[in-house]
């Protein structure tokens, strides 16, 4: 009797770890799954934000829009004002906090506001629903660190010439930037070109060994803060199927502001000036859409497969930077 009871004992042992490493593969399995983006939520929220957002009331009803989603995912919006006349504008930014290292954020940002005159497709709705489909996923998806996400007004250029309002009266509150390790701005994800020569890049770069076509998601980086831009490559030569999205990354030097201005015109540069270290994941914007701040910056116009990509790829990055090493 007491040979057999051990060997039940032994039994029994066994099958309670084979039981334990069977769940613990089926729910990271599940985990897995629930940080896969749905294409068909991107559109719907395309559907909803392709619509000129520039007065007061389309900015109001975009607001509505952002704070239902936002709510029906179990966040708390709160809402950020600054600036007076037509410099004001407001800020909606959701929390969900860690669990290993809560006191670290990572922040991903989106502008909300387009130019007048232009449905803003690309320019931002295909960032913002990358935003929204983010905050849905890491909803409930724990995580080490903290995560932010950041809806920006007023992004685009003002009467006054001066953009980036919503950024720069973010990281003017330093409550804000308490525990913010790095952001991430999206800043147009929806739009692709395949011909040679599509591709164009800003003045200093044309000489660069870089892409014709515009197939890839460009990222660039606070040359300050290298690692961060790491985790944002894309090896080289890896099988398709694992890396269907090629990246370009390009560090950039704070100082080049005055040699090279093109790459300093999104809502990562507050970040940048403030020593934060920030990326801008971006299409590249007028450097191959040419719908940029036109009318005909339509939903249409945009590739949905590519989005989908941008935005898995995205949401693959926060994984690691939201998980300590």
């Amino acid at each position: 009797m007491g040979n057999q009871f051990k060997q039940r004992l032994w039994l029994g042992a066994i099958a309670l770890v084979v039981g334990v490493l069977v769940l613990y593969g089926v729910s990271s399995e599940a985990q897995l799954e629930q940080l896969t983006v749905d294409g068909v939520r991107l559109r719907s929220h395309l559907t909803q934000l392709a619509t000129e957002r520039y007065a007061d009331l389309s900015l109001a009803r975009t607001r509505a829009y952002l704070t239902q989603q936002l709510q029906d995912y179990g966040y708390e919006p709160s809402a950020q004002a600054f600036g007076t006349g037509d410099s004001a504008g407001t800020n909606l930014s959701v929390v969900r906090m860690g669990t290993r290292d809560p006191g670290h954020t990572i922040l991903v940002g989106a502008h909300y506001d387009s130019v007048v005159g232009s449905p803003g497709a690309d320019d931002n709705a295909s960032a913002v629903a990358a935003a929204l489909e983010i905050a849905r996923l890491f909803a409930h998806y724990p995580t080490d660190k903290t995560l932010e996400v950041v809806f920006f007004d007023q992004e685009e250029l003002q009467p006054e010439g001066a953009g980036l309002l919503g950024s720069n009266a973010f990281v003017g509150e330093a409550d804000n930037l308490d525990g913010l390790e790095s952001a991430v701005i999206l800043e147009m994800l929806g739009y692709a070109c395949y011909e040679p020569g599509c591709q164009s890049y800003p003045a200093g770069l044309e000489q660069q060994n870089f892409p014709s076509q515009g197939d890839f998601i460009g990222v660039i980086g606070d040359a300050e803060h290298p690692d961060l831009l790491a985790v944002f490559e894309t090896a080289e030569g890896e099988p398709a199927p694992d890396r269907p999205l090629r990246a370009v990354t390009l560090p950039v030097p704070v100082g080049a502001l005055p040699f090279m201005p093109d790459l300093f015109r999104s809502d990562h540069v507050p970040f940048w000036l403030k020593g934060v270290g920030a990326v801008m994941v971006t299409d590249t914007a007028n450097f191959r859409n040419p719908n940029y701040h036109r009318s005909s910056d339509t939903l249409e116009s945009l590739e949905l497969d590519f989005l989908n990509q941008t935005t898995q790829y995205v949401v693959d990055r926060l994984e690691r930077l939201l998980t300590v090493s």
